[in-house]
């Protein structure tokens, strides 16, 4: 995570008024898109993410989409450097909020009384949902964030660190003093 953006790595942006109701819809990447969340999450390589989703209108303006994050990925190794293959598969589960409801929500969730919502809803924006950050953040949270290759150790000993090294240090030259 080295890199600093204006805006979202991915958008993809749907007008609320255009969903297809329980359309198996799916998102693919361009070639940029994909250079740039692979080097935004450090990856060796992102082979074949696949996002598979159906949207679904409710109460209220609500929108509610469920769908699967599907990747292949290569991190690197936190001890041995070496790549780590990664399988991902998510399912993903957010509703999206026109603002005004949103807006009651942070009202209610700053009395005490209304504590106990686990999963905050997404925001729409002038009657769009964009799911290039759901994407994004669910790969981004499904990664390991220290991937580590089977069978690979990391071994240290201060006492053998200590037991290598000669002593030294500003009493070390007291002591040679003192020796006869």
């Amino acid at each position: 995570m080295n890199q600093e953006l204006e805006g979202p790595p991915l958008t993809r942006k749907i007008r609320v008024a255009e969903i297809e109701e329980n359309a198996e819809q799916a998102i693919v990447l361009t070639e940029a898109e994909r250079a740039t969340i692979k080097a935004l999450l450090e990856l060796v390589e992102l082979e074949d993410l696949r996002f598979g989703y159906r949207l679904r209108s409710g109460a209220g303006g609500r929108v509610h989409l469920s769908g699967h994050l599907k990747a292949e990925a290569i991190q690197t190794c936190v001890v041995s450097l070496e790549p780590v293959p990664v399988t991902i598969d998510m399912p993903v589960d957010i509703e999206f909020w026109p603002a005004p409801l949103i807006e009651d929500l942070e009202r209610k969730a700053e009395d005490p009384s209304q504590a106990g919502l686990l999963d905050w809803p997404e925001s729409m924006s002038d009657g769009t949902i964009d799911l290039g950050p759901i994407v994004y953040e669910t790969l981004a949270t499904a990664l390991n964030p220290y991937p580590k290759k089977d069978g690979a150790s990391f071994q240290w000993s201060q006492a053998e660190r200590d037991a290598e090294a000669p002593e030294s240090g500003p009493f070390e030259a007291l002591k040679q003093l003192k020796k006869p």
